[in-house]
């Protein structure tokens, strides 16, 4: 894929946590998700990609925009396409922090259409590449990971989402001695800070959505980390339904499986305040400041990108949308 469209795709993550951001803390996730996506799409369909959404928000008859399977942009290259314009809707409708707007582009094909189901993942930076094992008990796991970055396990951070079926895990890592941080929602931002060193996180595991692990497993690919999923249906018909879609519940998926190419992109915008991005800064009536992160996988390099936004011209320039400015 050609740079320049990197900042294409900043400009599109940007839009939506602008969208996202003006409804913090009034507790409507509906509509937190929805000025999201519509500004997501907006700005979409700028960019010169004859792109296919291929996580998104469902399937056509269960979303009106970025379902999966929906062509946007005005043509060009085509492409593969994961979104997430809210990455924590909770976090955003309660004014917590950690939510961002985020998606992944890849050559088309080469990212898997992942279920709409749940996911048990693990993700860590570039020193422990080639260790996780999801069918590894975590204490052994938390060893080789000390060990491969020249640290003690007690000086180890895991991320997991305090959720009862994490309960097992929770118990083995507190055991193991290592620390740990329990998130209440969003699990692709400690996917991502895994892989950066001065983030504070070590490693990501647990179960969580499954079109989320291959947004993560963009992020990662990116930064040189290392990531494993295998899909976890709760159901035989969801079973089923992964077989149907090519992939088996069984198998264990590595970075080769979940985003097949060295050529992939991925963006993520804060929202609110979080280890990777900061939130969105609304200066006055028209003005707002976005952080967002972009990263390559072809060089490796990462970009925070930092711009400040005139939402008058903007709105000038895109048309009438609300989640530029409302309607006076």
């Amino acid at each position: 894929m050609e740079r320049v469209l990197s900042l294409e795709f900043a400009r599109v993550t940007e839009a939506a946590a602008l969208a996202a951001a003006r409804l913090l803390g009034r507790g409507d996730k509906d509509a937190i998700d929805g000025v999201a996506v519509e500004a997501m799409r907006a700005m979409l369909q700028t960019v010169d990609i004859a792109g296919r959404v291929v996580i998104g928000e469902g399937e056509m008859d269960e979303a009106p925009m970025l379902y999966i399977g929906e062509k946007v942009g005005r043509g060009g290259e085509k492409v593969d396409i994961a979104v997430d314009p809210v990455e924590g809707t909770n976090l955003v409708a309660k004014g917590l922090a950690g939510a961002i707007a985020t998606m992944a582009v890849a050559p088309d094909g080469c990212l898997l259409h992942a279920p709409d189901m749940y996911m048990d993942k693990m993700a860590c930076g570039p020193a422990g590449r080639g260790l996780l094992d999801l069918d590894r008990p975590i204490a052994e796991t938390l060893t080789r990971l000390a060990a491969a970055s020249g640290r003690r396990v007690e000086n180890l951070t895991v991320v997991v989402l305090d959720r009862e079926r994490h309960k097992d895990r929770i118990a083995a890592v507190r055991q193991a001695g290592a620390r740990l941080r329990l998130i209440s929602d969003g699990d692709v931002t400690p996917a991502v800070a895994s892989c950066l060193p001065d983030s504070g996180v070590d490693l990501m595991l647990g179960i969580g959505g499954a079109p989320e692990g291959v947004l993560a497993a963009a992020a990662v690919r990116c930064l040189g980390g290392d990531f494993q999923g295998r899909l976890h249906p709760l159901s035989p018909d969801e079973a089923e339904r992964a077989r149907a879609m090519g992939v088996d519940p069984a198998q264990r998926l590595g970075l080769d499986d979940l985003v097949r190419t060295d050529d992939v992109i991925f963006c993520a915008t804060g929202i609110t305040d979080g280890d990777v991005v900061r939130g969105v800064r609304f200066l006055g009536d028209d003005g707002a400041q976005t952080t967002t992160l972009v990263t390559r996988s072809r060089t490796g390099t990462l970009r925070w990108v930092t711009a400040r936004h005139q939402l008058a011209r903007k709105r000038a320039v895109l048309g009438p949308h609300d989640w530029l400015l409302p309607d006076e």
